[in-house]
């Protein structure tokens, strides 16, 4: 009976309901924000399952709004779900630091010790003689795992503190050299650790 009285409340339909509301699309939109990442990146084992428990989620919060066509407030526990869910999904993917990406630098001074540290700290590094506004220049690039990715740039940013440089995502690489990474546990490993579930 308490309970019965407890869901019929006003506070359960003004307040309560709409915070489940939210939650529920906070949840969902955070799912489905980091599966259309995933899905960008080639990460397709993990897309649909991530799909799945998406679709599941939103089912039983639009169940909730369609019993509640008459409460504004779920409608704006709706939304606001929606946005916040967006917002935690992309956060959660840049502390991810999943995929790869390829570093283009133009340096501005003599490139000998840069790519002497950068292969030291065994990254794999190309360089190509370009021609610039100002005449003949060096450009560098490298393929950097992007939880590697605040190491290299320290590392330009030590020997050319004012080099000009691009980050691009890169959805796909066939061989190459890499920085070896430690193995981690099954836990942090699962999820900080995607990239070998790729294949």
């Amino acid at each position: 009976m308490i309970t019965a009285e407890i869901f019929d409340s006003e506070v359960y339909n003004w307040v309560i309901l709409p915070l489940l509301i939210a939650l529920a699309r906070v949840m969902d939109v955070t799912v489905g924000t980091i599966r259309l990442i995933f899905v960008s990146r080639g990460y397709k084992y993990l897309a649909p399952i991530l799909g799945f428990f998406e679709v599941i989620i939103w089912l039983l919060a639009i169940g909730q709004i369609m019993q509640q066509l008459d409460n504004i407030m779920c409608y704006i526990g709706y939304g606001a779900g929606f946005a916040m869910g967006n917002y935690i999904g992309i956060r959660l993917v840049e502390k991810m630091s999943i995929g790869t990406v390829v570093v283009r630098i133009i340096p501005k001074k003599d490139t000998a010790d840069l790519i002497a540290h950068l292969r030291e700290a065994n990254y794999g590094v190309t360089s190509v003689e370009a021609t610039g506004k100002s005449g003949p220049v060096q450009m560098i690039f490298s393929i950097v795992k992007k939880k590697d990715l605040a190491d290299a740039l320290s590392i330009i940013n030590q020997h050319n503190p004012h080099a000009f440089y691009t980050i691009e995502e890169v959805q796909q690489v066939n061989e190459g050299y890499f920085r070896a990474t430690k193995k981690r546990s099954f836990l942090t490993g699962s999820i900080f650790n995607i990239g070998q579930l790729r294949k």
